[in-house]
C-alpha cells in the first residue's frame, strides 16, 4: 500500500470462480477458448470450511489464466458436499452472475473450435452496428460464454 493509496482501495479483479461437475471438461473448455493452465489443487481443512461457510468441503480446482493478461478462471469442482443443482441450466436472464466475456479475433473460428468440447450457441451470432460481432455459448457446467469480435 502506497502513501496515496487509500486503505481498502480496490486494486484489480483476481478471478472468477465458476464450480463445475466435470473438471476435466472444463479444463479442456477454456483451453481451446485459448486461456492456459496455471496451476491445480486440492483444497480442505477447517480453514477452507470457515471461508466459504460449508462443513467438510473438498474441492479440486484449476486456475485458467488469459495468455499475457490479468484475467483468470478458477473451475471448481466440490466432491464433498454434493453441489446442488444439475437440473436444467439457468437462463441468460436469471439473476446473479450468468456469462463470462471474452475477446477473440475470430469468433466463428472460436465457435467452431469450442463446438466438440460441448459449446452450443444460445442464439444466433450477431452483428452489432459497425462494431462487434457478438456470439452467446453454452458450455461444460452450463457455463455461458459470450464472445466479442471488434471489427475495423
Amino acid at each position: 500500500m502506497t502513501d496515496a493509496e487509500p486503505r481498502g482501495a480496490l486494486q484489480r479483479m483476481d478471478n472468477v470462480a465458476i464450480v463445475v461437475d466435470d473438471l476435466a471438461a472444463a479444463k479442456a473448455f477454456f483451453a481451446e477458448l485459448g486461456m492456459e493452465l496455471e496451476g491445480e489443487a486440492t483444497l480442505e481443512g477447517s480453514a477452507v470450511d470457515r471461508l466459504i461457510g460449508l462443513s467438510g468441503a473438498r474441492t479440486d480446482i484449476a486456475m485458467m489464466r488469459v495468455p499475457d493478461g490479468p484475467g483468470r478462471i478458477e473451475l471448481t469442482r466440490y466432491h464433498t458436499p454434493a453441489s446442488p443443482g444439475g437440473g436444467q441450466p439457468v437462463p441468460v436472464n436469471a439473476l446473479g452472475a450468468h456469462r463470462v466475456m471474452f475477446a477473440v479475433r475470430d469468433v466463428e473460428d472460436v465457435i467452431d473450435r469450442l463446438k466438440p468440447h460441448g459449446a452450443e450457441l444460445l442464439g444466433e451470432m450477431v452483428q452489432y452496428e459497425d462494431s462487434y460481432r457478438l456470439a452467446y455459448l453454452r458450455g461444460p457446467a452450463g457455463i455461458i460464454v459470450a464472445l466479442a469480435e471488434q471489427l475495423g
